[in-house]
């Protein structure tokens, strides 16, 4: 059974679904799919840019959605639906709805970043959040007219990071080819995001192995510090040897201080929201000043009024906060954008 057919009356297995919570924008799409892609191509027709985007958007993440669901958003389709016809949005069938009135190259462009998700995440999404020193080492062997056709389709902040690392000449071949390039067409795009997800993202998952000590520094991290020193006391007795080496890969909150001052800097841009505050609310008071101290006067002062108006916090939420900056920290190292300090840096 066809389950865009809304003249559909029967289906060889009926599962029990859970009720499926839709925003507006994720009904409208549900109805899209009902009515069919020549229908749905008809109505799209009618509607604005902005409009057909986001319910593309929507349809493109929709996955499957249970019969029931789609009784309850659209009532008047229930006669057609009840025999347990639920509906499947796709990137490829809002490919398909849009061919029927748009061509090649506007498709490809309202489409976007929508095409080709890897593991929940759009690949160029994935690819971009990579060093760019690694993604240009991966394209140094390419022939310029794919690196600037790769390049073309990145972040524009991606690109201008990765560019200069091929050297000047090199640069301006690129970016002259960049210039030249115009729209380009969806076989290629396909062709594009096939290569990097086979070539680079698989490769690079392979060589990502999960490291149990690492794992254990993480938790440990996080955890509050009363309770991990009581516990290692005990692990000290059982594991000591394991033990120690886990601290070595341990990372914690006030082993910030120790970071290069534009690396600590990047991190406190990164925060989001009052996290900074929050976290610094609990800080020790030398913390507190070692992260003042890389801020700007202007910086400081509006972080020290933000945290005066916040007034007391639980411990809890400070932890919190100080557990993201730390992730954030995690993320970046992972990206060989900053490195955590050594042993080595210390000064004798």
């Amino acid at each position: 059974m066809n389950a865009l057919n809304p003249h559909a009356t029967s289906f060889p297995l009926q599962l029990a679904a859970e009720e499926i919570p839709l925003t507006g924008v994720e009904k409208a799409a549900v109805l899209f799919l009902c009515i069919g892609e020549e229908r749905g191509s008809v109505m799209m027709k009618k509607m604005a840019r902005s409009e057909i985007q986001a319910v593309i958007q929507a349809m493109s993440r929709l996955g499957t959605i249970p019969a029931s669901t789609v009784e309850n958003v659209i009532r008047e389709f229930s006669r057609t639906v009840s025999g347990g016809a639920g509906v499947e949005g796709s990137v490829q069938i809002a490919e398909r709805m849009l061919s029927g009135f748009m061509s090649d190259d506007a498709i490809s462009d309202i489409m976007g970043d929508l095409r080709a998700p890897t593991h929940g995440q759009n690949v160029w999404d994935a690819f971009a959040a990579v060093n760019e020193q690694t993604i240009a080492n991966w394209l140094m062997g390419e022939h310029d007219q794919t690196v600037a056709a790769i390049l073309s389709r990145m972040k524009p902040t991606v690109s201008a990071r990765v560019l200069p690392l091929f050297g000047a000449e090199r640069m301006a071949e690129i970016a002259t080819r960049m210039i030249g390039l115009g729209t380009l067409s969806r076989h290629v795009i396909d062709n594009l995001e096939q290569v990097i997800v086979s070539d680079f993202l698989s490769a690079a998952t392979r060589k990502s192995t999960v490291d149990p000590q690492q794992r254990m520094a993480d938790m440990f991290n996080k955890m509050d510090g009363s309770v991990f020193e009581s516990l290692s006391s005990d692990l000290e007795d059982r594991v000591p040897q394991e033990l120690d080496q886990i601290r070595k890969k341990m990372f914690t909150f006030d082993d910030m201080v120790k970071l290069e001052s534009a690396s600590l800097q990047r991190i406190m841009r990164m925060a989001e929201g009052n996290t900074l505050a929050l976290a610094l609310r609990g800080a020790k008071s030398e913390i507190r000043s070692a992260f003042m101290s890389a801020l700007t006067q202007r910086m400081r002062e509006m972080l020290e009024m933000e945290m005066k108006e916040m007034g007391p916090v639980r411990a809890r939420e400070s932890r919190e906060a100080q557990a993201t900056l730390i992730d954030i920290t995690n993320d970046l190292v992972r990206q060989d954008i900053i490195r955590l300090p050594s042993t080595e840096d210390e000064m004798v």
